[in-house]
Order: structure tokens, then C-alpha cells, then sequence
């Protein structure tokens, strides 16, 4: 499909399209609710999956949406110390504030807008906890949180950590300014994303207004969905009509993604897009701990009981 097709498409594409076009679209494979979900230091996320219809979507392992919580003065609450080993954690920041530090001796503050792309590979510890002002002043808290899976080869990898603020992570609207984009992995029109990955991803924030519609171009065998944060949309080739806090999961039956705002919509349509290339490989996952054998899940214990995961330094 070429180039031309698919920016002018991302604007504003009629029920008219082109019949080629709209054959390469995916179907929906299923729609399900997120689950309020205690975590950290005991407020609720939203969690999308793992749950009892989806194990995982590989190689994505999790999806968590923490709020949206108006949160009062020391209200806000976070994630203590803990290891990681095997795979990717990525946090997008919506609203509030964050530090991060970990055994690496990383440390950062994550602001609105801002990233995290955090490879645990070989193993790590750390910790996410409010901002010293943000507990103090309180305020709203929203965000999310995806773990991706790390091919065999990567898990033993040495860690890297990516803070990416907001004002480096690009942002493209289409030429009618109907539809908006945030670029955190991935490309969308001529907007490139600035995190490297080792796995493909897309990872893609919408901004749809009435009427505006997403054709979105992604590889068949990609695995690929969308979690709507706010309003209602249209998705897929039958253009099934889903709300907010709903997980819409694509087939893998073309190469093209539909996103569309209702004309008569009230309000825009904030959704995420996330896709990526399946590793294929076996899951031994027991927590924070991703590996692909019983017997590296058995060393990765025991190096944590052992303290060779590491230590943050206060």
C-alpha cells in the first residue's frame, strides 16, 4: 500500500473507500472489559490483561492502566523495591509525577506525557514511588504500564533504561487536524519514534475527533490491540461500536487497523494503539519473572534469594 494511500486515509476516509482497501482490513477477534486489580501499595489498576479470557498477546505480557485517581495530599501511593528479569516494562505517563531508581544506579522523575522504557534483561531491582512534591500536593494520577517479552537471546542482556520526556516523543496530526498522534514506538505519517527497541512494536496515542477516522497500516503477522481510554469508537472492517475501559484484540486477517469516531460524537476518542511482531518462544513466567525453561526459572529464584539481581543503593 502506498505511502500517499494510507496519509491520506489517516485523515478522514468515507464509507465509500476504496474495495481493496477495506478487504485488507482486520476483523475482531474479541472485545473484553478491564478489571479493577489491587497492585503496588495497594491502589487499583485497571488491568487489561493477563486475565481469564487473555493469558497474554505476544509478546505482550501486560497491560495496566493506573486511574484515573484524584488523589489527596499523601494519598498517592507506588511500587516498593522489586526484581524484574526477562523482559520490557514500558510506563506512559498521562497525569502526576513518578521517581524512578534502580540497582543500575538509574534514577528519574516521570512527569505527563513522559516514558519509561525500562529493559530488565539479565535482572534488576527497582522501585516507582510518587514524587516527593506530587504525595505532598496530591493530584490526579493516570497512566500505564506494558510489559513486553524479550526474545531468549535478550534475556540475559544487560539492563538499559530509557527516560524519555514528553518533548522528545513525537507528536503528528493529519493535514484536516482531525486526528492526533503521539509516537512512542513505532511510526505513524512521517513521525518516528525516538526508543529503541529490541523487539518491532508499534505503540501508538489517538486523538480522534468527530467524524475523523485511523487506517492504520501494520504487518499481518503482527498481533495488534487497542485499549480506548476515553469516548467511544468504531473498530475494525465490521465497525463494532466499543466504550471506554474496553480491550479490543484484532485478527490477524490483514494488514490494515481501523479506528473511527462517530460523527455524531460528543467528545474525541482517545485510544491507544499497540502492535508487535510474536516471539514464538515458551513462557515460564512466575511474577516478575519472565524466562523460557523451568530451569532458568529455578536460577532466576535462586539468584534473587542470593541477592545477585542486584540492590538499589540508598
Amino acid at each position: 500500500m502506498k505511502k500517499e494511500k494510507i496519509d491520506k486515509e489517516n485523515g478522514n476516509l468515507s464509507d465509500n473507500s476504496d474495495e481493496r482497501n477495506f478487504n485488507n482490513y482486520r476483523s475482531i477477534k474479541l472485545v473484553t472489559k478491564s478489571n479493577e486489580t489491587p497492585e503496588g501499595d495497594g491502589f487499583v489498576v485497571h488491568r487489561c490483561f493477563p486475565s481469564g479470557v487473555i493469558r497474554n498477546l505476544d509478546p505482550f505480557l501486560l497491560l495496566d492502566e493506573m486511574g484515573p485517581l484524584d488523589l489527596l495530599t499523601y494519598e498517592s501511593k507506588g511500587f516498593a523495591e522489586h526484581p524484574h528479569r526477562g523482559f520490557v516494562t514500558v510506563r506512559y505517563m498521562l497525569d502526576g509525577r513518578f521517581e524512578h531508581k534502580d540497582s543500575q544506579g538509574n534514577s528519574g522523575r516521570l512527569g505527563p506525557g513522559d516514558v519509561q522504557w525500562m529493559t530488565a534483561g539479565s535482572g534488576l531491582v527497582h522501585s516507582e514511588m510518587p514524587e516527593k512534591e506530587f504525595a505532598k500536593n496530591g493530584g490526579r494520577l493516570h497512566g500505564f504500564q506494558l510489559w513486553i517479552n524479550l526474545r531468549k537471546t535478550d534475556k540475559w542482556i544487560k539492563p538499559d533504561y530509557q527516560d524519555v520526556p514528553s518533548t522528545r516523543i513525537p507528536q503528528v496530526s493529519t493535514p484536516d487536524g482531525k486526528v492526533s498522534a503521539k509516537v512512542i514506538a513505532g511510526n505513524y505519517l512521517d513521525a518516528k519514534a525516538v526508543i529503541n527497541t529490541l523487539t518491532p512494536i508499534l505503540y501508538l496515542h489517538f486523538t480522534l475527533q468527530p467524524g475523523a477516522q485511523v487506517v492504520q497500516s501494520v504487518s499481518e503477522n503482527y498481533n495488534a490491540f487497542a485499549y480506548i481510554i476515553n469516548g467511544k469508537g468504531l473498530f475494525g472492517k465490521d465497525k463494532t461500536a466499543v466504550g471506554e475501559k474496553n480491550l479490543i484484540v484484532f485478527e490477524n486477517d490483514g494488514e490494515i487497523i481501523s479506528i473511527r469516531e462517530s460523527d455524531d460524537a460528543k467528545s474525541p476518542l482517545d485510544v491507544l494503539l499497540i502492535a508487535g511482531m510474536p516471539l514464538n518462544e515458551p513462557i515460564v513466567q512466575y511474577g516478575p519473572f519472565v524466562m523460557n525453561t523451568r530451569e532458568e526459572m529455578d536460577k532466576t529464584l535462586e539468584d534473587y534469594r542470593n541477592g545477585r539481581i542486584g540492590k538499589i543503593n540508598s
